[in-house]
């Protein structure tokens, strides 16, 4: 009989494509995880891996069979996943994941908060670029993830949390410092210093600068928000940048943040989940608690539009 811890070695293996690193990341030793595999390739009669001095590799074979053994972790851990809501709902480990260009600037304003309300709770953290985290969703390495809404995500399902807009960053010295607010039009012409590929946001702010007639600085691109706003700060150039990485940052005289005159360029931070998820009553209360951290913090200042409490897209809800 076919074990799923041989499954888990099978995806180590085509995942981290060396022995040394799968067996590390299943905790075993390298030849237990060796010895486990040649097993299974006997038991069903098939060579799964190519083994060579310097690489490894699946056979076509197994890169056939990987595919249902990894939606047979994903069911068993939904199995899980499962059982645990019912003995508490509200209790055990959820990872969480986030991009770059919130996970800084968010994180500080809801952590608290959800650690003090959901304190049966083991929140883990993750980092990293849109097409990444959509991934791990799907394969059930994460439980939600936040993130700016793309249309074409619409295979998962959505609590929308806060509309975040977008905001013009110069350096005082610009011509368009001197002004408070500004339309989008007023960006025709201008040079727009941007993210590199990868970064949602980058193709979001785009979208707006592109139908204002503005065009892409190609000769920087950068890695983070900081680095944006080091180019501003030093006048190398004019960007956009969400509002969230606006505030709290220390006092400057080398930037001016302007706000766009309605309608104003945002995007939309929601929470999203895999469809049939079976902890819905801990990502209810995850959601409302965002929403009023972010709601608490920033509505005196004025620099969002939330969402309506508890507003939900999930199927069913």
């Amino acid at each position: 009989m076919i074990k799923i811890r041989d499954l888990e070695y099978l995806n180590a293996l085509a995942t981290y494509k060396h022995f040394g690193h799968a067996a590390e990341a299943c905790h075993v030793s390298q030849p237990t995880l060796s010895g486990q595999l040649m097993k299974l390739e006997e038991q069903l009669g098939l060579q799964l891996i190519e083994r060579h001095r310097r690489n490894v590799m699946l056979t076509p074979a197994g890169e056939q069979l990987i595919k249902d053994a990894r939606q047979v972790l994903k069911a068993m851990k939904n199995f899980e996943e499962s059982a645990k809501a019912l003995l508490d709902p509200l209790a055990g480990d959820i990872h969480m994941g986030l991009i770059p260009t919130l996970a800084p600037y968010l994180l500080p304003l809801i952590m608290e908060n959800l650690n003090k309300e959901l304190p049966r709770i083991n929140f883990y953290l993750h980092e990293n670029k849109t097409e990444v985290l959509l991934n791990e969703l799907n394969s059930g390495k994460l439980d939600f993830l936040v993130l700016p809404w793309l249309d074409d995500m619409n295979a998962f399902e959505r609590y929308d949390l806060f509309e975040e807009p977008l905001l013009l960053a110069v350096h005082p010295n610009h011509p368009m410092a001197k002004n408070d607010t500004v339309t989008i039009k007023a960006l025709e012409g201008q040079q727009i210093l941007t993210l590199e590929d990868g970064h949602c946001l980058r193709d979001q702010a785009m979208d707006y600068c592109f139908t204002a007639g503005a065009n892409e600085d190609h000769r920087f691109q950068a890695t983070s928000l900081e680095t944006l706003r080091h180019m501003v700060a030093s006048n190398r150039g004019i960007t956009l940048l969400p509002e969230l990485a606006t505030l709290n940052v220390a006092a400057s005289n080398s930037i001016k943040y302007i706000r766009f005159a309605e309608p104003q360029p945002f995007r939309q931070i929601s929470l999203v989940i895999r469809p049939n998820y079976s902890r819905m009553q801990s990502i209810r209360e995850i959601a409302g608690s965002i929403r009023q951290s972010v709601k608490q913090i920033l509505t005196t200042q004025s620099v969002l539009n939330f969402a309506v409490e508890n507003q939900t897209h999930n199927k069913g809800q």
